[in-house]
């Protein structure tokens, strides 16, 4: 196969990113092998082809507006929250202007939000209805804000990863997340294995955002260590990493997915965006989706 000869643009970016996040069969998300109770693939799948269309056009609008754009974008083609992490990372990385590389303008974006970006992105986390939403004493979503995005989320950085890269400059993503991926498929040779690994490597790194909302801290914390102890063990190489691995999977989906490590799967659908728009993954690609002997 002969590799594209003109860049992916941002609305296939985004979609392929959706679209390989939940394809990809990770530990406790939904996945083709797995779904939970009141959502599965197929709902993923809507909702990537319809925020594509809102990340493709981002340099039209304010990242507010793209974010609010692709929330009730998602909202009529399914009833659940299935991408607003995703969204609020995918909305100010396709504002950076395509000549720049992500790490170069991404600080721009973040240093010009402003209070209407604050009032769009109340406006889209309350049509979403995450789980776990509730109040907050200062700057909750069910009142007007007063502060621009980027100040509203540094209120929220020490307990929200998602937040935590508006403050950062989307370190986790740019940094962390593509180099885990390019590591992944050095390593591996297998699209889907990168992915995973990419998965396993923020997940031992950061705790769960989501875990730590429904389940505590020490939760989220084993989270990140059992993660460690099946990359250590040298996944996806040996038996002993690929039974961590399944061990990982199966404590992470014991108690009703609440232990469902979806800020991660947030940042792994991020970092996707980013290396399919700087290059670093292509399509096509050089390497096969997966290895169906690793992982059962």
């Amino acid at each position: 196969m002969t590799s594209r000869a003109a860049p992916l643009g941002l609305a296939e970016c985004a979609e392929l990113a959706c679209v390989w996040e939940v394809r990809a069969r990770k530990a406790g998300n939904v996945n083709p092998d797995h779904r939970f109770r009141d959502l599965g693939i197929d709902e993923f799948y809507r909702s990537a082809t319809a925020i594509a269309p809102v990340i493709g056009a981002a340099a039209e609008r304010s990242v507010g507006a793209t974010v609010l754009a692709a929330i009730e974008a998602t909202r009529e083609v399914v009833a659940s929250n299935t991408n607003l992490g995703i969204v609020l990372l995918l909305a100010p990385l396709a504002k950076v202007p395509r000549p720049y590389r992500l790490q170069a303008g991404i600080e721009a974006v973040l240093e010009a939000l402003t209070v209407e970006d604050s009032r769009q992105v109340f406006a889209a986390i309350r049509l979403a209805n995450p789980g776990g939403l509730g109040t907050r004493t200062n700057h909750d979503v069910h009142r007007e804000p007063t502060l621009p995005l980027r100040d509203v989320m540094a209120l929220a950085q020490d307990d929200d990863l998602i937040a935590r890269q508006y403050v950062n400059g989307f370190h986790q993503v740019l940094d962390e997340g593509v180099a885990a991926l390019a590591e992944g498929l050095q390593r591996t040779r297998i699209v889907e294995d990168a992915i995973i690994h990419c998965q396993l490597s923020l997940l031992a790194r950061h705790p769960d955002s989501l875990i730590f909302r429904k389940q505590g801290y020490h939760e989220a914390k084993e989270a990140s260590e059992r993660a460690e102890a099946v990359l250590k063990a040298g996944w996806p190489q040996s038996p002993l990493s690929r039974r961590a691995f399944a061990d990982l999977d199966d404590w992470l989906r014991a108690v009703r997915n609440r232990r469902n490590p979806g800020t991660t799967a947030d940042l792994v659908t991020a970092s996707l965006f980013a290396a399919l728009r700087e290059g670093i993954m292509k399509v096509p690609s050089q390497y096969p989706w997966s290895d169906g002997s690793r992982i059962s």
